[in-house]
């Protein structure tokens, strides 16, 4: 249940956009945000790719990108597609025959610059290659390849210069009345990308992609695409998001979910709220919360989990979560279900213990929702 209606400090008012479709997901108007992120295997390596675009989807990714560099790509591409089960966005950079390609292969949506691809007739190609196969446009600045007469005019990459490269491109388009577009504006500059978003946000009612581009490996990138990102999102910015890591795509897309779920945004899987650890701890907090975010990764209802070392902060805690333990002493602690203290729990055992009580809860959520649903 959501508290929004008397808590309205929590409220995010978001931007309001067109909405498309990638496949069969929603972008933009009302549908939730999507977190999308990308393949790094080679696409010409069918399997590995299949394997790895699956993974992402299991782990909840409603979108997943492949790059389609050459020719060979484009024939594997259309090997890929029918064995996923989730829309597939092509990366095309230069050659507008892969955007062809890839249309005609069954991709959701083409990753272009329509700009870099060649004159207006290669791109009036693209476009209706686009249009005839159902195929969606995103828009992709990006602060490291902006076009040439802009540096020259800017002296530099800048927002007013990624702005105005966003809405050149928007005008190719609907030049050609092709209008299922989605536009980003990415740098890995964290200050540079929030303005540029900001100012595009004001400038077209596309559905946005978010992401800070080139972010860094795993811990350090994550960070700074919270914090762009996250801003964004707090202001109401962006219909979908790419967590871009040096990491494993998994990875891209657990960190997207929990940039969303702590802005309350999006909820999938058992959101944990743990204490740091101190000495007043009465059990090991870390290597529980670590043993029990993977003992409980299969779980994608949304649900919330409290793991509390003491009792000073532990109690409050569990009153709002739908599943707690709070340390206490003489080897065992205190287990809370639905927000009531409920029963004492070895520590010895708790692990065992609590993801069962998990489990046993996301049951019920699910047969409320089925019955919700009849």
């Amino acid at each position: 249940m959501s508290l929004n209606h008397i808590r309205p400090w929590r409220n995010i008012y978001r931007r309001k956009s067109r909405q498309i479709m990638v496949g069969n997901v929603p972008v933009g108007g009302d549908a939730p945000i999507s977190v999308q992120t990308m393949t790094n295997t080679l696409t010409t390596d069918v399997k590995g790719t299949i394997a790895q675009v699956n993974a992402a989807a299991e782990a909840g990714a409603d979108i997943v990108r492949i790059s389609v560099p050459d020719e060979a790509s484009s024939a594997a591409l259309k090997l890929i597609v029918p064995e996923v089960s989730v829309p597939i966005v092509a990366d095309i950079h230069f050659h507008y025959k892969r955007g062809i390609e890839a249309a005609e292969a069954g991709a959701a949506c083409l990753r272009i610059n329509p700009g870099n691809i060649g004159d207006e007739k290669r791109v009036k190609e693209v476009i209706k290659a686009a249009r005839d196969h159902n195929c969606s446009i995103r828009i992709g600045v990006n602060a490291g390849s902006l076009e040439k007469h802009l540096l020259d005019k800017y002296g530099e990459p800048c927002p007013d210069a990624m702005v105005e490269s966003g809405l050149d491109h928007i005008k190719i388009l609907q030049d050609n009345d092709f209008h299922e577009f989605k536009i980003s504006c990415k740098a890995s500059d964290v200050f540079m990308a929030a303005a540029a978003y900001q100012q595009l946000a004001e400038a077209t009612d596309a559905p946005i992609h978010l992401g800070i581009t080139e972010a860094g490996g795993l811990i350090s990138g994550t960070v700074k695409s919270a914090i762009g990102m996250g801003n964004l999102l707090w202001m109401g910015i962006g219909d979908t998001i790419r967590v871009s890591l040096s990491a494993d795509p998994v990875e891209e897309v657990k960190m997207g979910f929990e940039i969303l779920k702590s802005l309350g945004l999006r909820h999938r899987g058992v959101n944990i709220i743990s204490c740091p650890s101190c000495a007043r701890q009465g059990f090991d907090v870390i290597k529980t919360v670590e043993a029990l975010e993977k003992r409980l990764e299969h779980i994608k209802t949304p649900m919330s989990l409290s793991i509390i070392g003491c009792v000073v902060n532990g109690p409050g805690e569990a009153l709002m979560t739908d599943v707690g333990f709070t340390g206490g002493g003489a080897g065992s602690g205190m287990v809370y279900l639905a927000g009531k203290q409920s029963h004492k729990q070895s520590n010895d055992e708790m692990i065992e213990h609590i993801v069962e009580q998990v489990e046993k809860k996301a049951a019920e959520l699910e047969a409320q929702k089925d019955v919700a649903a009849e």
